[in-house]
């Protein structure tokens, strides 16, 4: 039998394909600079949570750089200055309670087994988040991508915007922005060059998220109160 590590090293290779990675890099750094980085300060602490590839924690400027995930070739991926963690999300022992001020979740959520473990992994994520610390997460929509949804073997709860929201709410988080629809489900079947070019362009206009987004984005803030 292989442990978990071993298949996460396997999928990772299999999905994302060494030659693709320095134009996904390019990718990351076109959203990163013209959407994300509003939400993110110059000093903030900012963990990436199941960022294996460390495509976004790579390229995001903060103060200091962590990134949680448990493919073995974490290290491989991260630069220099980001430090690695080979923890489950639902235990993630090596941060302390209030250290970090962003945590950013990028198509993770649906990997896990079911929606007690995404209680959990949002309880933590609550425990080292500073007060009013942000979560950001973009994620595939199950309301506009029920198709592709399922084309993977790994990919076990159902998420959709409405869904995501409540559950945050009642875990302790304020909803401070909830986009629906917001990127494409993939540029994988695009020439990712050409892809990088229209990206610019289709952030700058959101009325053409309602015709193409797939994958929603949610904003939240840790709360003093759970509901």
């Amino acid at each position: 039998m292989q442990d978990t590590g071993e298949k996460l090293s396997k999928m990772y290779r299999l999905r994302f394909p060494e030659e693709e990675f320095s134009m996904r890099e390019k990718l990351w750094k076109v959203l990163i600079k013209n959407f994300l980085q509003q939400y993110i300060k110059s000093d903030d602490h900012v963990l990436d949570l199941g960022g294996g590839l460390c495509s976004f924690i790579n390229n995001v400027r903060c103060g200091k750089k962590y990134v949680v995930d448990l493919n073995p070739d974490l290290k491989k991926y991260a630069h220099k200055d980001v430090i690695t963690i080979q923890e489950s999300a639902d235990n993630i022992s090596s941060v302390s309670d209030e250290s970090i001020d962003v945590v950013f979740v990028s198509n993770f959520f649906e990997h896990l087994k079911d929606r007690d473990e995404l209680e959990r992994v949002i309880a933590e994520i609550r425990r080292i988040l500073k007060q009013n610390g942000l979560l950001l997460v973009i994620q595939p929509n199950i309301k506009y991508a029920y198709r592709e949804y399922w084309d993977f073997p790994d990919h076990f709860i159902p998420i959709s915007d409405k869904s995501l929201s409540e559950l945050l709410m009642i875990n302790g988080f304020r909803i401070i922005t909830c986009y629906p629809r917001f990127l494409p489900w993939s540029p994988k079947n695009t020439k990712l060059s050409r892809f990088m070019i229209l990206l610019k362009i289709y952030l700058r206009i959101p009325i053409l998220w309602r015709f193409f987004g797939k994958q929603l984005l949610i904003v939240a803030q840790k709360s003093s109160e759970t509901l």
